[in-house]
Order: C-alpha cells, then sequence, then structure tokens
C-alpha cells in the first residue's frame, strides 16, 4: 500500500438525535478493544469539549475533533490518515442526529467512507425501531451503513420485539440494557467532566461487558485512509513563536481545549507551560497566558481566595504581556461573576464588568472570530451573560446568521470573548495572539 494511503478497522456511532447514548456506547467500544490489547484511536464529530474527556479515559489517547467547517475536509482525513498509521481501530463519535447541521455527521461519514452505527434509544419503542433504522439508513443513498445497536433495552421481551421490527436488510448489532451502572452523568454543559466522576473505570468496565455480548465485539470492516493535503502543515514550520513560553490554564475550571490547539502551537516553537489558577500562587514564567473555558462558576470562592495568583495576573497584565482568553477565562478575568444559585465571586478584575449565569443556553454556533492577527474559526457554546461598560472592539460574524455575533473585548494586550477559536483554521491568527 503507498505511503498516502492507510486501512484500519473503523466505526461512525451516531444516532437519530442527542441523549441516544453515543457517548457511552462509543466509550463501552473504545474500553472493550483496548482491553483485548488493541490500540483504538477515537475522535470526536463537532466543537464538543466533554465527550472526550470521556472517551481519552476510554481509550488511553488524546480525542480529537473532526469538524469539516472548523478544521476543513483535508485535516479531517490528514487526522484520521495519521491515526490509522498506528491504530487497530478507529472510532469517531457522531454530534447530535446523524443528519443534523450543515455540514452534518452524515457529510463526515461519506467524506471519510467510515460506516454509521446507528445508536437509538429504545425507551418507548419497540418494532417502530426498525421502521427508524431503515429511514437512518437509506435517507441518504450511497451512505456507508453498518447496522443498527439497540440502547436502553428494558427487558428480555423488550429486546425481542425491537428484533422483531427489523428490516432483514439492515444489520441488528443486538441491544444494550437499561442499566445505571455504565450511565455518564451530565450537567448544565453536557457531561460531568471525567476527572470529577469517581467511579468512572467502574462505568467503563460495565459498558465493556455489555458491549461485549453484542455483534460488535467483532472489529468492523477496514477502511482506507487517504493524507489528504499537507498545505497546513507548512504554516506550523514557520515557527512563529519560537522561543515563546505559553502559560495555559488548566484544572477542574479551565479545562476545554481542543488538542490541536495545543498541538499547533508547540508546532510553532512555543514552549507551554501549565498552571492552575485553583491551586498555583503564582503563574510560571512565561511571556504569553492563554485561559481556555471551562467550569469557574462551580469553584467560585476558591477562584476568589486565591488573591496571590490574581494579584500575578494583574502584573503580566500591567506588563502588556499577552493574555488571550475564551468563555470561562473571560469570565475569570472579570471583576465578577454570580452563580446559579446567586453566590456571587470577586474574579481576577482585567476586564471592567461582571457576569450571571442563566438557566438556560444562552450562546451557541458557529461564527467567525476576527481576531488582531486575522480571522479564526470558531464556536461558542454558553449559560451566562456578561454585562462590561467595555466596548467590543469586534464581534464575531455567526455561520448561519446575519444577527450580532459574540463581542470579543480587547485592552492592551487582552483578547477575550465567549469563542473558542480553533486555532489550525488560521495559524498566523492564532501566533499573533500570543507573540510578545
Amino acid at each position: 500500500m503507498t505511503p498516502d494511503l492507510r486501512s484500519c478497522p473503523a466505526l461512525f456511532i451516531s444516532a437519530p438525535a442527542s441523549n441516544h447514548g453515543k457517548t457511552t456506547v462509543t466509550a463501552a467500544l473504545a474500553r472493550f478493544h483496548a482491553d483485548q490489547g488493541r490500540t483504538v484511536r477515537v475522535f470526536k464529530a463537532g466543537p464538543d469539549f466533554l465527550d472526550p474527556m470521556i472517551l481519552e479515559r476510554a481509550s488511553g489517547h488524546p480525542v480529537y475533533q473532526l469538524d469539516l467547517w472548523l478544521a476543513g475536509a483535508a485535516e479531517c482525513r490528514r487526522l484520521v490518515h495519521e491515526a490509522a498509521l498506528d491504530a487497530d481501530l478507529i472510532l469517531i463519535e457522531g454530534v447530535m442526529g446523524l443528519f443534523d447541521g450543515t455540514p452534518c455527521c452524515a457529510d463526515l461519514a461519506e467524506l471519510l467512507g467510515v460506516p454509521v452505527l446507528a445508536v437509538i434509544d429504545a425507551k418507548g419503542v419497540a418494532q417502530t425501531m426498525g421502521a427508524i433504522a431503515y429511514g437512518l439508513a437509506h435517507f441518504r443513498p450511497g451512505l456507508p451503513f453498518a447496522g443498527v445497536l439497540a440502547n436502553g433495552v428494558a427487558s428480555v421481551r423488550h429486546a425481542e420485539m425491537i428484533q422483531q421490527g427489523m428490516p432483514p436488510d439492515l444489520h441488528y448489532f443486538g441491544s444494550l440494557p437499561r442499566a445505571a451502572q455504565f450511565a455518564l452523568p451530565e450537567r448544565h454543559m453536557g457531561l460531568v467532566q471525567a476527572a470529577e466522576v469517581d467511579d468512572l473505570e467502574a462505568r467503563l468496565a460495565a459498558a465493556a461487558a455489555a458491549i461485549a455480548q453484542t455483534g460488535l465485539a467483532a472489529l468492523p470492516a477496514a477502511v482506507t485512509f487517504s493524507a489528504g493535503a499537507a498545505d497546513a502543515l507548512q504554516v506550523q514550520q514557520k515557527q512563529l513563536l519560537a522561543g515563546v513560553r505559553i502559560g495555559i490554564a488548566r484544572d477542574a475550571a479551565f479545562s476545554f481545549i481542543y488538542p490541536a490547539n495545543l498541538d499547533l502551537l508547540r508546532a510553532l516553537g512555543a514552549e507551554l507551560l501549565f498552571f492552575s489558577p485553583l491551586l498555583d500562587q503564582a503563574l510560571p514564567q512565561v511571556d504569553s497566558l492563554y485561559l481556555p473555558g471551562g467550569y469557574p462558576e462551580l469553584h467560585l470562592l476558591q477562584l476568589q481566595d486565591n488573591t496571590a495568583l490574581k494579584a500575578d495576573l494583574q502584573r503580566h497584565f500591567s506588563a502588556g504581556k499577552p493574555i488571550y482568553a475564551e468563555c470561562g477565562g473571560m469570565l475569570y478575568l472579570l471583576e465578577a461573576l454570580t452563580d446559579k444559585s446567586g453566590q456571587r465571586g470577586a474574579m481576577a478584575g482585567l476586564l471592567p464588568g461582571h457576569a450571571v449565569m442563566q438557566p438556560r443556553l444562552t450562546g451557541l454556533g458557529y461564527q467567525s472570530a476576527p481576531m488582531p492577527g486575522g480571522v479564526l474559526r470558531s464556536h461558542t457554546f454558553h449559560h451566562s451573560l456578561v454585562a462590561s461598560p467595555l466596548a467590543p472592539a469586534a464581534t464575531g460574524v455567526r455561520l448561519y446568521n446575519t444577527s450580532p455575533g459574540e463581542n470579543i473585548f480587547r485592552s492592551h494586550r487582552l483578547s477575550a470573548s465567549y469563542l473558542h477559536c480553533y486555532f489550525p483554521s488560521n495559524p498566523a491568527a492564532a501566533a499573533a495572539l500570543f507573540l510578545p
């Protein structure tokens, strides 16, 4: 086989909608096959931070995003081809429903040639599941379709009725029981972070044992992946951040960061040093700072009381050194943050204003982010509202409508917004955020 082609068993796990159990099934498959001694590489479709944490624990390897808008088709091809070089199995977990969005998971599965497994929640349905599965399999002619798995089956009789309704031309892999021992806990932004689930290993083991009783215990068919274009890598080799030391917040409050962003910063020549705003009393010796999103609202008092770290942040800011903050990182840089219970915490105070957590989602969707060095592709997903007297320096441009996008605030060398930017979409613009 030529170097730009590589074959590897692969499966794309999708569903009719969210909350059908895609992450549980993907994690179960990853852990089951990893336990057999196989190297399993997992990817997550779409701009998600929480599911990959679970999938990384299940597989033992970092989980990268595959997103046709954020990253582009060529980069998606490159990532899976690179994984196929040493993997025994590639799993891709979809987002939302199989045909939801533009582009959608079906577009990605078709581009990569990876067969789709439809995971369908069995609650409240029996033989009709066959019709749902038939629709998913035939809605788009030519879409590679592996088959169906019923999830959350209540009893042996329930499983029998589901199987009775399956069309004979669809591969039915069987079912998983409705079982609390491998359900994954959730909160307002999605799944609870992997590090916070004390019994996660037990849940993964139980899910893997259940998947072993289905037709998915066997490896799926091999898929041939091409390397795709390497244009993005040529920009990375310019070493735009050679010698720049970047401090990156990483702890239970700040953990929403794309692995591809870290890879790019390293490829650009930066040295990455991690610190905890929750625990550390001082910043590392760095030139620039990166404060990613996360859950600062769950750690208000601890962030408020770490006055030594906040003072060090203020000194960094006053010295005119670069700071880049996304979503939760931006909330931490405000004067105050109020959680859903009404508790208010004093934050770092680098940006004027305050934020209040809301009972519902207040921002969602893809946007282009005009940053000082160029436009970065990004996504927003948040449950808070910011009130600030500081006029925004720019706003994001929504992909699907013309309403105003998220505010982008700038103060001296600080850039902050709700937008989670995907750095490989414009390496030069990403580098400009951190250049001293």
